[in-house]
């Protein structure tokens, strides 16, 4: 991270307004003059047709269509915040095998990618978090580390390691290496399926708007919550708890909380921390089908709260 007092026109460094983070200016042409690779135009085609699904949903409004869109966030955020990043990336408990994939199989419909790649990156994310190996961090600016670093696939390679070797354990494993290699048919597939029950209403709200407000959203732990709000504890990092965020993320936005106990299957630690996520891994506890479930001790709160220097 770097520390700098003054900023002018000339400097290389800049302040994100309404923050403490300082982040350093890219050339105007390194997203759209650069040469972009068959993977950065996969990327920016998918979400582009989504993102364009959007611009049809107000002309095919019904409350049908609405609360598919409702549903289905539902069901893939479920898939993202307990099965991507509690369960896949940071082990904080156990799930059955069988619950497990199919758990996973609906983190992929969110259209965040596989299950091989996300936990990869988010790995790296905790590794290098908020440094240059990061691969989305503020210091690049907020919309490097909210979306454009999506479509910079080699310069993101540039700064970890390009096989993907922190995840051996996903890459061991039939299921996951079968997600990766059919990964847009299923959506194509949710995409028939669900013109075939509802037309073009089903289709613009069930996979436009549902997804681009469910991308977006998580997009922001990464930005948002590493910019804007309030540190709890003594994390080495940039991580902020963001209570918008942690409400439209089913818990996501307490993300300092996170990152100081990432380890623990909840990320709320006060009472009035609201975390979705929590409460479907409490049910699953609850009917024997979640175990080995972490959370932090008192030691731990004590060894990572904030001093003060008064």
């Amino acid at each position: 991270m770097v520390a700098v007092e003054e900023y002018s026109k000339s400097s290389p460094y800049y302040k994100i307004p309404f923050s403490d983070v300082v982040a350093k200016k890219r050339a105007k042409n390194a997203y759209w003059g650069r040469k972009w690779n068959i993977r950065d135009i996969i990327y920016a085609t998918v979400l582009l047709v989504v993102h364009g699904l959007c611009l049809f949903a107000p002309f095919y409004f019904n409350w049908k269509a609405f609360w598919v869109g409702v549903v289905l966030y539902w069901i893939t955020g479920y898939g993202i915040t307990v099965s991507y990043h509690r369960n896949l990336a940071h082990s904080t408990l156990k799930l059955p095998k069988v619950l497990e994939y199919f758990s996973a199989y609906l983190g992929s419909l969110a259209l965040q990618g596989h299950p091989i790649e996300w936990v990869s990156k988010h790995r790296y994310h905790h590794k290098y978090v908020d440094t240059e190996r990061d691969p989305h961090s503020p210091i690049e600016g907020f919309w490097y580390s909210h979306i454009n670093w999506l479509f910079d696939v080699d310069y993101l390679l540039q700064k970890t390691v390009a096989k993907r070797k922190n995840v051996e354990d996903l890459r061991k494993q039939f299921f996951y290496r079968f997600l990766r290699r059919t990964y847009l048919l299923h959506h194509i597939a949710l995409g028939v399926f669900l013109y075939k029950l509802g037309g073009m209403p089903f289709v613009a709200w069930g996979m436009g708007v549902r997804t681009v407000f469910g991308v977006h959203v998580t997009l922001l732990v990464n930005s948002a919550c590493h910019i804007w709000g309030r540190r709890d504890w003594n994390t080495p990092d940039l991580s902020k708890n963001n209570w918008l965020v942690a409400l439209l993320t089913f818990g996501e936005g307490w993300h300092n909380n996170h990152h100081a106990f990432e380890f623990s299957a909840t990320f709320s630690q006060k009472w009035w921390q609201v975390d979705f996520g929590w409460c479907m891994i409490k049910v699953l506890q609850s009917i024997g089908l979640a175990t080995d479930v972490k959370v932090p001790s008192e030691a731990h709160k004590q060894k990572m709260m904030i001093r003060s220097t008064k």
